[in-house]
């Protein structure tokens, strides 16, 4: 696969000058590496749990939708727009501290869809969620 970016650097630019999101923003996002090959960010379990103190599953979701949604708008370049069509998620572990890594990679990228994994793990590099998304690629609005 070919990134639209020379190197990570240029990647993890375009991410942080797009921006991440208002929902990412307060849920304590972190990008750590961004190129069409593998996005990484981390993300705090303090402040996004459920009452009992397990990370909420809905938190898992949104880190792994805003990887692969931001990956896919990578791969689909300018002019165009990648938004999501479908998601699902496994959760197999529950994180309770610390932060958890997102580690996003292309299973499929194409002109009209792309699909993305997203390994979700912990501190001690435990998985403990895995997510699938789906985007379409689309003409981006005009203005």
């Amino acid at each position: 696969m070919t990134s639209t970016t020379p190197d990570p650097l240029s990647g993890l630019d375009w991410v942080k000058k797009r921006g991440m999101g208002a929902l990412a923003e307060k849920m304590g996002f972190e990008w750590v590496e961004f190129t069409v090959e593998r996005c990484v960010a981390t993300m705090p379990v303090e402040g996004n749990t459920q009452p009992v103190g397990l990370l909420h599953g809905g938190a898992y979701v949104v880190l792994g939708e805003s990887l692969g949604s931001m990956a896919a708008n990578l791969h689909a370049g300018p002019g165009k727009l990648a938004v999501g069509i479908d998601i699902n998620a496994t959760h197999t572990r529950s994180a309770t501290s610390g932060r958890v890594t997102g580690v996003c990679t292309p299973i499929h990228l194409g002109r009209s869809l792309t699909v993305h994994e997203i390994a979700i793990s912990d501190d001690q590099g435990r998985r403990c969620s895995t997510v699938r998304i789906t985007n379409m690629i689309k003409d981006a609005p005009q203005g």
